[in-house]
């Protein structure tokens, strides 16, 4: 593996835990679903930022 499938395991699997953790938020912790969205959309953004370091590092 070189460092490029790497950037993009890393964003595919930061993609997933964010989409998890929005999901969590909307559909079980309603309570706290705007703590769940804020961290979901944050795993989001790193995950975009490390997609676009692919290639580049």
């Amino acid at each position: 593996m070189n460092k490029n499938t790497i950037f993009g395991w890393a964003s595919f699997i930061m993609f997933l835990i964010g989409t998890a953790l929005v999901l969590l938020g909307v559909l079980k912790y309603k309570e706290y679903a705007i703590g769940f969205s804020v961290v979901g959309i944050g795993f989001f953004a790193i995950s975009w930022a490390f997609n676009a370091l692919k290639g580049r590092v």
